[in-house]
């Protein structure tokens, strides 16, 4: 009896399907293999709980909660790593273990002694790629997992795709500032120069930026001997995933989050474009990979330094007013955010009623209990009319930190 050559030739491709997907399994559990990842976590955890407290200690109540830092260090970032994945891989852009590891150390203690002001990709890396060099100049060696390394050899040639994706990895930093960095600014009470209390306000995250990059496949058998690995000509290669962590903290007080942010943001943008120019043009001379890094690291810390410094000017944009009550803090989903109140803006009458103070307001309001009417100076210093039906489900104070 013949068989089907249809049939034989689909159970010979299914099953080879089976084994591909598999091997695949098995290299995504060992994906996180790498303690960063986990330190990564851990610290984001910390961040939302450290905020709450403060949050609490200034205003009795939390803003945001308290796993929100933890819950957007990746869904801000999962769309940016896939598609910096696919083209790190479609370029080839080819690291040794010896960097990924000296890297992830320096990250992971950026995190730990929480000094994020230098928590940019672009810093970490390039003292990776110094610690490196300077290994390989002096034939320092160090043992992982009971194999030894010997320094760098090539470390000239390392830092050409270290800088066109660390590069990319500041890029995605500065949009990451300057799309979600306002959305998690907590308020700060502070004295203001008048003697007063006024509101200054703080972001501080954490983002991981997991990435699959090429490492050579002849580094990872001896303690993963499962891993896929792949074959070019005589050469084989693994995929790893790599976390790079973007610790980022910076804090305004002279200008209002929404305008402060993107800002920085921007700047930080335009240090990423650079750095991978620098970079690319390494591709012909080596050397302008380690003055890209160079060059980045230098001015993502002139960044922090140059708008901590301009902040530190001037009076507190948010600051009690003669005029009105200044809006520290609007509670997400209450009736102050759903009338649109922001950060910043004044309120000078309550169901026509002129307030000045916190308690002067929620007077104002018991007038109509059920039907709250505002008139607010926006930042351009026009007044606009807010009104809206509250609830008996609705926060019971508006929803609204204000300065006293």
């Amino acid at each position: 009896m013949v068989r089907n050559t249809r049939t034989v030739d689909w159970v010979v491709f299914h099953k080879m399907w089976q084994e591909i997907v598999l091997e695949l399994l098995k290299g995504i559990g060992k994906i996180f293999i790498n303690p960063l990842f986990y330190v990564a976590i851990l610290f984001a955890i910390i961040l939302g709980y450290v905020r709450v407290k403060r949050e609490r200690r200034f205003f009795r109540t939390r803003i945001l909660w308290g796993w929100t830092e933890t819950k957007r260090m990746i869904q801000d970032t999962w769309l940016l790593a896939v598609i910096l994945s696919v083209l790190s891989i479609i370029i080839g852009l080819t690291l040794t273990t010896e960097w990924i590891v000296t890297f992830s150390l320096i990250s992971a203690l950026l995190v730990v002694l929480f000094i994020f002001q230098l928590g940019s990709p672009v810093i970490a890396a390039s003292l990776a790629i110094l610690a490196l060099g300077l290994g390989s100049e002096m034939g320092l060696s160090f043992t992982l997992l009971s194999k030894e390394w010997n320094g760098a050899a090539n470390w000239l040639e390392l830092a050409v795709p270290v800088a066109l994706l660390i590069g990319a990895a500041v890029l995605i930093e500065g949009w990451l500032i300057r799309n979600t960095a306002a959305k998690s600014a907590s308020p700060i009470l502070e004295q203001s120069s008048r003697g007063l209390t006024a509101a200054g306000y703080l972001s501080k995250r954490l983002w991981l930026l997991p990435v699959l990059v090429v490492v050579p496949g002849n580094v990872i058998p001896d303690f993963l001997p499962y891993w896929p690995q792949f074959t070019i000509g005589n050469e084989s290669f693994g995929l790893l995933l790599l976390p790079i962590v973007i610790a980022f903290q910076q804090k305004t007080r002279r200008t209002l989050p929404i305008y402060f942010y993107p800002k920085v943001g921007n700047a930080v943008m335009v240090v990423g474009s650079v750095t991978i120019i620098l970079a690319v043009t390494a591709i012909w001379v080596p050397l302008f990979a380690v003055i890209s890094l160079a060059v980045g690291a230098v001015a993502r810390l002139g960044v922090w330094i140059y708008f901590a410094y301009h902040e530190r000017q001037g009076s507190h944009a948010v600051a009690p007013q003669d005029s009105g009550i200044m809006i520290a803090g609007v509670l997400p989903e209450s009736p102050a955010d759903k009338m649109g109140l922001k950060i910043g803006e004044c309120i000078r009458k309550v169901n026509g009623q002129t307030v000045t103070n916190e308690r002067e307001l929620y007077d104002a309001i018991q007038i109509n209990a059920a039907h709250c009417r505002l008139e607010v100076l926006d930042h351009q210093g026009e007044v606009r009319l807010r009104q809206h039906v509250i609830y008996h489900h609705d926060h019971h104070r508006l929803g609204l930190l204000v300065v006293r």
